[in-house]
């Protein structure tokens, strides 16, 4: 792809930004942006779509979670396996032991059991985000899409894990990266209208 900037050697690794290239047209994964939780290239991959809130909230599908939901207080659709199925991410605000249920990812990110009472979870956890499905990469396949160039692996700051505009994030990542990264923030979704 003429004039794509390449990710400079950079791995897959949890905790990395997936950003989906212009390779990606499907609607599922177009200008998305997805967190990386876990990588092994002989076991597959997982991850969340930060960029895709969703129009159910928290408040009416899982009212009890709605004091430590990070705005704007919706579910997000996580990815395509597992739709239905909620998955918790949450900032710890401590370096303790984590109460059972809270379990570190990378940093301060930890995956909350949604079993978990919500005073454990409050107790350690900062601001908390829900999401329906995840992404998921069986064994050699996120290999694969990176060398047919549908994703570009940048790192994340922890600012990207709850963004507050969403529907921006992928401009905001590209943006920050300087150089020809920046040209794609700019590029319009549909080429024609350039």
């Amino acid at each position: 792809m003429t004039g794509q900037p390449h990710a400079t050697g950079a791995a897959p690794v949890a905790g990395c930004l997936l950003l989906a290239t212009p390779v990606i047209a499907e609607p599922t994964f177009f200008r998305t942006v997805v967190l990386l939780l876990e990588h092994d290239d002989a076991v597959g991959s997982l991850g969340v779509v930060l960029n895709r809130p969703m129009e159910l909230t928290v408040a009416d599908t899982l009212p009890e979670w709605t004091g430590l939901t990070s705005p704007p207080g919706v579910l997000y659709a996580g990815g395509p396996v597992a739709e239905g199925s909620a998955l918790a991410l949450g900032r710890v605000t401590t370096t303790d032991p984590l109460p059972a249920g809270v379990t570190s990812v990378f940093g301060p990110l930890a995956v909350v059991d949604l079993d978990t009472e919500v005073s454990v979870a409050g107790s350690v956890v900062g601001e908390l985000r829900l999401y329906s499905g995840y992404a998921g990469w069986g064994p050699g396949q996120l290999r694969n899409e990176l060398r047919s160039q549908a994703w570009w692996v940048l790192p994340s700051l922890p600012g990207d894990w709850f963004s507050t505009d969403p529907s921006e994030l992928w401009y905001r990542v590209l943006g920050r990266q300087g150089g020809s990264w920046a040209m794609w923030a700019h590029a319009a979704e549909d080429p024609e209208v350039n």
